[in-house]
């Protein structure tokens, strides 16, 4: 009884896999062309993702509750204009801030902008490449001033 129970089982396993071979197929074929149009789409809107870059450990936190910024930079009409949201996960009335630092034929420039939980940075730069823009740096901090707790510069252009 043993062996036929085998040999059911042995069969019942190679016909599962055969249909899974037949259907494979079919199913990559389908999402190809949603995938190959998500990667049209962001070429077509010109964005460009970056991040997320995290604020460094401090009081004891773990990577999870670390502050970060993500975003996307865009070029429209030959300048270079970025995006993104800055979050504070812990909400442990430490402020975060994210730097930007960029660099062109007059120099370095630094900004920072800060959050108690989230913020979201509209269409900031303005930046030209005829200007000498190449550069441009993100690090996110957080405690009670905008050098306690920072991450590591993150290049994202």
């Amino acid at each position: 009884m043993s062996t036929m129970r085998t040999l059911l089982a042995g069969a019942a396993l190679a016909g599962s896999l055969a249909a899974a071979v037949a259907t494979a197929p079919a199913a990559s074929a389908s999402a190809a062309p949603a995938t190959a149009t998500a990667v049209q789409e962001t070429q077509a809107s010109g964005k460009h993702f970056f991040g997320p870059y995290h604020s460094g450990f401090g009081k004891g936190e773990g990577f999870g509750r670390r502050s970060y910024f993500k975003g996307y930079w865009t070029k429209d009409s030959g300048r270079y204009w970025f995006y993104g949201d800055l979050f504070d996960r812990d909400r442990d009335r430490d402020r975060s801030y994210v730097w930007f630092k960029w660099h062109d034929r007059f120099g370095s420039h630094t900004k920072v902008f800060s959050t108690f939980g989230r913020s979201h940075l509209d269409r900031f730069g303005g930046f030209k490449k005829s200007n000498g823009f190449d550069d441009f740096k993100i690090r996110v901090c957080e405690g009670d001033n905008k050098f306690d707790d920072c991450g590591r510069w993150g290049d994202a252009f």
